[in-house]
């Protein structure tokens, strides 16, 4: 898991500015780009990190979500982070390939979308939309910073654009289908008291899948408990991550004591009178 912390990437404090962050940003991107760097390829991995640390930053809603992970995990806040995010999330709507267009041509250096291709090779792609009423440009990321699992890139449009294309329209504009999440699934399982209390192994056959798989029950399950199965969900699309199951547990009552229970009796013994 990433231990790295932003504020440490773009060398600011956890209470800087907007601006504080905006300019450290710049005066980076500048120090570590590749045109200046021959000599030190290795650095380009630190802009591709610059990078993400002004997007998530730089964002009033994601430096909030960071911040309070990192006050809950300290050093593994980025990894817990990025595990929630993809690299279309993280950069969605931020102004990082404005900056660095900007710094690029300021000092005569390759401007961002040569660099970025670069940086992020077939996971970066640029487009432009030049037709009567609609002009608009931008990039997308269809690649994933860390092992993000859970959400879907919520718009396929980055920088200067305003509202959301549905996926049908990008892929027919742009030749590229943009990563979907596969859904969530749910069942329900029916164990014994004691593999409940107990744990062990349960065979769950899943059927969406059509294969058997060996479920983990753990000791002192609860009637009505959900165990999640990462990745066992719906398959993804062009690239996006498959879903996870929920596998609802019914805990079966012995014969013996469901006539209890109808009885009032206690958890030990009948208690009514006759």
């Amino acid at each position: 898991m990433e231990t790295f912390d932003y504020y440490g990437v773009l060398g600011v404090s956890p209470t800087a500015t907007a601006k504080e962050i905006k300019d450290a940003y710049r005066k980076l991107a500048f120090e570590f780009h590749p045109d200046r760097n021959e000599k030190n390829p290795e650095n380009a991995e630190k802009m591709k990190t610059i990078n993400e640390a002004y997007a998530v930053l730089s964002n009033e809603q994601k430096r909030n979500e960071y911040d309070v992970l990192r006050h809950q995990f300290g050093g593994s806040a980025t990894g817990r982070f990025r595990k929630s995010y993809s690299q279309q999330d993280i950069f969605q709507g931020s102004d990082v390939q404005q900056i660095f267009e900007e710094v690029a041509k300021a000092f005569g250096l390759r401007g961002v979308d040569e660099i970025f291709r670069d940086f992020y090779g077939p996971a970066y792609r640029k487009f432009t939309v030049n037709r009567p009423g609609v002009r608009f440009s931008g990039f997308m990321f269809t690649g994933r910073p860390g092992n993000a699992s859970s959400n879907a890139s919520k718009s396929p449009l980055i920088g200067n654009v305003f509202g959301k294309l549905p996926r049908m329209v990008i892929k027919q504009l742009f030749g590229v289908g943009l990563p979907q999440n596969g859904a969530d699934l749910s069942d329900t399982i029916h164990i014994s008291g004691e593999l409940a209390g107990q744990g062990g192994p349960y065979a769950y056959f899943h059927r969406k899948l059509a294969k058997k798989l060996v479920v983990k029950i753990p000791p002192g399950t609860r009637d009505g408990q959900k165990i999640r199965l990462s990745g066992m969900g719906a398959e993804g699309k062009d690239g996006g991550t498959s879903g996870d199951l929920y596998l609802k547990v019914k805990v079966k009552i012995p014969w013996q004591q469901k006539i209890k229970r109808l009885l009032g009796g206690g958890r030990y013994g009948l208690t009514r009178k006759w």
